[in-house]
């Protein structure tokens, strides 16, 4: 054939961990990687779903880690069972979050302080834990944080969400800042307006599901899917010179 065409999203041999991977776009995130050739190292809180056996469809291999995130003593136990597993650690995704609704005036410090632990707290704290585990592997890597609309844009009746959201932006930022030259790429996917569990009751509700599809360009609900590509691209060796950047992958609402 003479010359081989490199194919820089090709992820064989690589090891992932993802967050909150037995639901949602946690699930079809762990499984866009498995399929690019990743075993996924898949964190979750209750049980795996059925991503376990979706990630085996693709030839490759699960550890299932059992963890919760609302403080941060799983930590150093989640990096240490996907070392224990595969070997060594090549890319994590930071999908785990929650959400609390309530209005400014009535938010509880419950409200406020769950959020900020899982959405902030424990997302920093894995990351470095995760970049020590790269530094000390010489090998660099890939922290792909999951961001949101509320990134760029205020919402309301969430204001724990809105700051933890807002504060992974900047955070994705910094710690680029610090590790890029390590070889470590820290960037960020922001969903828009998805059609998983968590949307069910706005698209159930008419009203507001044609307002909000009125103001989508692309004049529909996102899927777990459309997250495949944007996660394998920042997964890979494709965005090797992508730093500290928030992709929007929401149909073009932040374009409005």
């Amino acid at each position: 054939m003479g010359h081989t065409i490199v194919n820089p999203f090709d992820l064989s041999g690589k090891v992932a961990i993802v967050t909150g991977s037995n639901a949602g776009l946690g699930a079809a995130m762990a499984c866009a990687l498995a399929a690019a050739g990743c075993d996924i190292v898949g964190v979750s809180r209750a049980d795996a779903g059925d991503t376990p056996a979706r990630v085996a469809a693709t030839g490759r291999r699960f550890a299932d880690v059992r963890a919760d995130l609302a403080s941060v003593a799983p930590v150093d136990d989640i990096v240490g069972a996907a070392v224990e597993a595969f070997g060594h650690v090549d890319v994590l995704v930071n999908n785990a979050g929650i959400i609390r609704r309530e209005s400014a005036l009535d938010f509880t410090q419950d409200d406020w302080d769950a959020v900020m632990d899982v959405n902030l707290k424990s997302l920093f704290f894995l990351s470095q834990a995760v970049a020590r585990r790269f530094v000390e592997q010489q090998s660099g890597g890939k922290i792909i944080n999951i961001a949101s609309m509320l990134s760029f844009q205020g919402g309301i009746r969430v204001a724990s969400y809105t700051a933890s959201k807002s504060g992974v932006l900047g955070l994705t930022r910094l710690l680029a800042n610090e590790w890029a030259a390590q070889g470590i790429n820290v960037n960020a996917i922001a969903p828009g307006y998805m059609a998983t569990a968590n949307t069910a009751a706005l698209r159930d509700d008419a009203q507001r599901n044609e307002a909000i599809l009125g103001r989508i360009p692309a004049a529909r609900w996102g899927t777990p899917d459309d997250l495949a590509g944007p996660v394998v691209f920042l997964a890979s060796s494709a965005s090797d010179y992508v730093h500290g950047h928030t992709l929007a992958v929401d149909g073009g609402w932040l374009a409005r």
